[in-house]
Parts: C-alpha cells; structure tokens; sequence
C-alpha cells in the first residue's frame, strides 16, 4: 500500500477523495502524483492550484492550495488572508513529487494570493500561480481563487459538434481582438454585440487573439502569463464562458489563439519559478528567443509538457472551445529559428529539428481530438515542415489545418503589382493550385497583415478608390472561392482604412459610407452562399474537387475555375483582376445546364458598376463554353440549376 492510499476516504457514494495525512482536503492523490511525474495527466488543472472545499451542505470549509516547485527550499501561501507575510503560512512537500501542498480554512472565492518561494540561493521571490484559474486586472498580478457556478445551456451544439467534420465542412473565421473589436466592452457585452454582428456577417467561427491572461493590455496578448485564467480586463471567468455560450446559441464556433511557445520573463510569473530554470531551458542557446525576448518551454520535461497539453485540454473542456489556433509553430520546430550559426545545439540526431516539440505538438493535438471529437486543432506554420496535418499515427504532426502562408504572400504580392504588370506575375496568383492538397488548408488574410507599417488590405492595391475597394472585393470572392477554409481579420470586412491598432477601437463610423457599405454587404452575401453551396467546401481537401477553366490567361488577368462536391455537382468561379471589362470572355464551362450568376462583386449593390450577366445556357457537349460579361476587378459565381 501506497504512503497516501492509507488516508483515502470515501463518502458515501463510495466516490475516493483524494487525502493526505497533514491535509484532509486535498487535491492530489496517489494517481494524481503517478500521472504528474509521467506527465500524463490530462485534467491537471483539478489537481494543482487553488480548490474551494464544501462540505455535503455546500458550506465552505476552505481552500486547498498546491504547486509544483521542485526545486524550492521553502513555499508559503501569501494573500489577503495573512497579509501577505510569508511567516504565517508554510506549505509541505508531499515526499518526493516536487508538489507543495496547504489547506487554509474559512477562505474562498475572490481571495487574492500567491505562491512565496525560496530557491537554492535563500532568495524569497513573491510568484503567482501556474494554474489560476482567475487573476487581478493587470498591471496587478496576483492569481484569485476561483468557482465557476456557470451552467451551461449549449449541449445541442456540443452533441451537434461531436459529428462535424470540419474538413469537408464550410469553415469561414472571423479573427477577433477583443479589446480593440470595440472599445470598452465586457465579455457579457459583447456576447450581445459581437454575437449578433457576426451572425449578421454570416462567419461560422470566431476566433479570438490570446485571451489567456498576459500582463501589457495594449498587446495582442501573445506573451501568456496564466495559461489557465481567460483576461480579467473584461469580466470573470464565467463571463467569458457567457459569451462563448451566446456565441454556440448563434451557431458560431469559437477558435481560440494558444501559444505554446513562450513565455515572458516576468519574475512574478513562470520565469525561474522556483529559483530554477524549471519551465525553460537553463541553456539560452535552448530556453530564449531571440526575436521576442521571452523564454522557451522545456518541452522535454514531462511535467512541462503536461502542463501545456493540459492548458490545452483545459480551454476545450471548461470553456467548450471548439478549436485551438496554435501561435509560432515554426519557432517552435526548429532548434536554430532566428537563430546564427553557434547560437543554437542540435538535438540528439545532429539535426536542427526540435524533437521534444514534436512529441508535445503531437500530444496535444491526438489527445485533444481524442477527447473533444469535431473540434479543430490548426497550426501557424510558415515553413515547408511535412506531415502538418498529417496523422500523429503516420509520423505528422496531427493538426487539422495549417495556415496557408504562402497563398497570403503570393496573392497579396500579386495584386500589389499594378494590373498592366501582372501578366508579368501571373504565377503568383495561380500558384497556390500546384501544392494546395499537400496539406489541409486554411487560407488567412490575418491581423499579421494589417500592422506594423503593411497598411490596411484595402490600401495595399494601386488605382484610385474605386479600384482598391472593387480589388478588395474581387480578393474575397476569389478566396471563398479557392481551396481552404477561410480566415479574415476583423475590420476587413468593411474595408477599414486605417491600419490595425490595437489600442483603438475599429472604425465604425466607416460603415456609414457606401464603399465601406458596400464591401460588408459583399462579405455578408459571400458567407452566405459559400454556407449553402457544398461544392465550394466538401472537396476542400482533394484534388477531385477543383477544375482550372482558366489557369493562363495572364494577359487579361483572368483566372477561372471549378469547384465540385460529392455528388459531382460543379460551381465556376471566375475572376478578373484587371480594370478592363471583357464583354465578350469564352469562358469553358465543366458541364451542359443552365448556369446562374449568384454572386458578382461588381454589382451595384456593393458600389460596382453594374455589369452583370443572363442565364447561360450550354445544351451541346461538345461544346461547353459560352461568351460572358467579365466586369472589372471582379469575381463572378456561377451555379448549375
């Protein structure tokens, strides 16, 4: 018998609580301390942190506290219940696990607290906890102890999602900063404001830059301090499972941003955690990057990478979020990113391949889809890494969707080109075709494209007004179109002028104005066909599913295409990226029918200049073309009826 199973008790559900002889109320038991150490624990999050203890009336008998500090010579509880005096309360290492453990009684929901903890030095260092589950509003930094009491109202779309099949699903995302989508807004806002406008907009995700907690509020969020605890600055915890609820009753899915990767060097946070480099790596060369100024998780270390899978696990199970976005993959699979020459150790094999990353990214991804069947896993990966979205079985990295960067690049670098030069560069917008089923594909017009110098998508293409927000327009329809689910920035939609900041709000007032009407109209209508047209996402990964029509009319920047669904029904898609009208374009049509226009960028409902096309009826096989109106710098849709 184990040193713990002999204080296990049981109530009388026979139900075994785990106990220990100096705390009664523990949270870890023999299992817990097993599955720790191999880091295999799937729900860490109950086991570490802080627990409010009830007893069979609810009636609080108090808080259980625990963390993970191996290597420290002394942890003590400081917080609002003992003035913050690291004298008062000492916590206790549970034998050899590394675990220090405390029960407080009387105290629970809202106390403030931290882990004081004295490394090998003698040094005390005042640090909040791994895995709070809520925090103070920053710029404070202690962790709270937290309750949900929420309950739930979405389990028709969680037993709805357990059978989606996200690849050959329609899949359209709307990226969300939360503090600058409107200024001021609580997640209980909006949960009535963002919900009822991107239901308007016709997305089928959201998917929110990091809501973990991060300490400089006018970031985007990408240096994580609480990997447990969702932002203060815009209400509790349970207001933000809230609006993820109001979000499911609009039959919107929420990606969330997850950032694995790193993490800021904040002495009160993980950093050094106990006295040790214990989260990172002690060696630089390994444990800091070079670009951002953070640290690099340890992803050899098993309680490490259980930590992380855990945080994972934990966003998708509490807070029901149907798909994780994970930031920097590619800093995180290769040992010399960024990185000179002698500036980085090659793993075991010699190579530059961080395998340890690997092992953590294949975890997450294969227990995450094991336990919340219908939920998307989706990598940010910029390089040529094989096997992305390959099975974890089958040597890849186990994600549903990769990020198609270089469809971004090209695309965007084609049409910055003026149009009586992109004969010239007709490749790049063509391209994309040649690997598009080497992964499974998300296609971004992300925040990353709106920032730092880059200007807004509107302005990145030549002409005058008209030109750039009918170019626009023609992008969208030619990307809803294209191979890949699809993603785009908030702000987008409506052609904002002004590049992305994130310490100001959007420009809605734009939306006052025709041309910025124009272009949401646009967004809103493409949405809504795309959901009701399976030829434009049910082949979404096979080759089967695309025909070029035109692949190489360069001279009139025109591409055109075929998308196919199961039952072999086709939908064209042509686009013509140049200022000029072809009024009379032979273009191939795949099959006889009678073929419909419904969708033209050009109409003048969106502020096009009205040239739009009849019927066309094709009744001879042997000839399947037909003489179409192209209007300028737009994208034209087709439906057999």
């Amino acid at each position: 018998m184990g040193i713990f199973s002999r204080f296990i008790k049981k109530d009388s559900s026979s139900h075994i609580q785990p106990a220990t002889f100096l705390n009664p109320h523990s949270t870890l038991g023999e299992l817990d301390l097993h599955l720790i150490a191999e880091g295999r624990h799937e729900q860490l999050w109950k086991a570490l942190g802080a627990h409010v203890r009830r007893d069979d009336s609810q009636e609080l008998l108090g808080t259980a506290f625990s963390v993970w500090a191996p290597n420290a010579q002394g942890v003590s509880l400081i917080g609002d219940h003992n003035f913050w005096d690291k004298n008062t309360h000492h916590m206790v290492r549970i034998a050899s696990s590394g675990i220090w453990e405390i029960f407080i009684p009387d105290i629970g929901v809202g106390t403030k607290y931290k882990f004081a903890i004295c490394g090998k030095d003698g040094r005390w260092v005042d640090h909040a906890d791994p895995m709070s589950r809520a925090t103070e509003i920053p710029p404070l930094t202690a962790s709270i102890v937290e309750e949900s009491n929420y309950m739930w109202s979405d389990s028709e779309w969680i037993n709805k999602r357990t059978k989606f099949e996200s690849w050959r699903s329609p899949v359209s995302v709307y990226e969300v900063h939360l503090g600058s989508w409107k200024l001021g807004l609580s997640y209980r806002e909006l949960a009535i404001e963002l919900v009822d406008y991107v239901r308007a907009q016709g997305f089928t995700h959201v998917e929110f830059l990091p809501v973990t907690e991060h300490p400089y509020g006018p970031s985007w969020g990408y240096q994580v301090t609480s990997f447990f605890a969702p932002s203060s600055r815009f209400g509790s915890p349970d207001d933000f499972k809230f609006l993820v609820d109001a979000l499911h009753a609009a039959d919107i899915g929420v990606i969330l941003d997850w950032v694995p990767a790193h993490f800021p060097k904040d002495e009160w946070a993980l950093a050094q955690f106990d006295g040790t480099a214990l989260y990172e790596h002690s060696d630089p060369r390994l444990g800091e990057h070079p670009d951002w100024g953070t640290l690099i998780f340890n992803f050899g270390r098993n309680e490490v990478r259980n930590f992380l899978v855990a945080s994972a696990l934990y966003w998708l199970t509490e807070y029901h979020i149907d798909g994780l976005r994970v930031d920097a993959v590619a800093s995180m699979l290769y040992l010399d990113y960024s990185r000179k020459e002698g500036e980085w150790l090659p793993n075991k094999n010699g190579g530059r391949e961080n395998l340890e990353a690997v092992q953590l990214l294949q975890e997450a991804t294969s227990t995450a889809y094991k336990t919340h069947p219908g939920i998307m896993m989706i990598a940010e990966e910029s390089t040529a890494w094989s096997g992305v979205t390959r099975d974890t079985s089958s040597g890849g990295l186990g994600f549903g969707f990769k990020w198609n960067m270089g469809w971004m690049h090209d695309t965007l670098q084609y049409l910055q080109h003026d149009p009586i030069h992109r004969v010239y560069h007709h490749n790049e917008v063509t391209f994309s075709i040649l690997y598009a089923w080497s992964e499974n594909f998300m296609l971004p017009l992300s925040h990353d494209e709106v920032v730092h110098g880059k200007g807004q998508l509107v302005n990145k293409f030549p002409g005058d007004r008209w030109q750039k927000t009918a170019t626009l327009r023609a992008l969208y329809g030619f990307m809803w179109a294209h191979p890949g689910k699809k993603l785009l920035f908030m702000g987008s939609e409506f052609a904002q002028n002004d590049e992305w900041s994130e310490n100001a709000g959007l420009q809605w007032y734009l939306t006052e104005y025709g041309e910025h009407q124009g272009v949401q109209k646009c967004v809103a209508e493409i949405n809504a066909l795309y959901k009701k047209v399976p030829s434009l996402w049910e082949k979404d990964t096979s080759p089967e599913g695309f025909t070029w029509l035109v692949g190489n009319d360069g001279a009139a920047n025109v591409v055109a295409f075929a998308r196919w669904d199961d039952a072999g029904t086709p939908f064209v898609a042509i686009t013509n990226f140049s200022p000029m009208p072809h009024e009379n374009y032979n273009l191939p049509f795949p099959t006889t029918g009678t073929w419909t226009e419904v969708l033209n960028t050009d109409d003048l409902a969106y502020g096009g200049s009205g040239i739009t096309n009849e019927a066309v009826i094709i009744n001879d096989a042997a000839h399947l073309s037909a003489q179409v109106r192209v209007p300028p710098l737009a994208t034209i849709w087709f439906k057999r009826s």
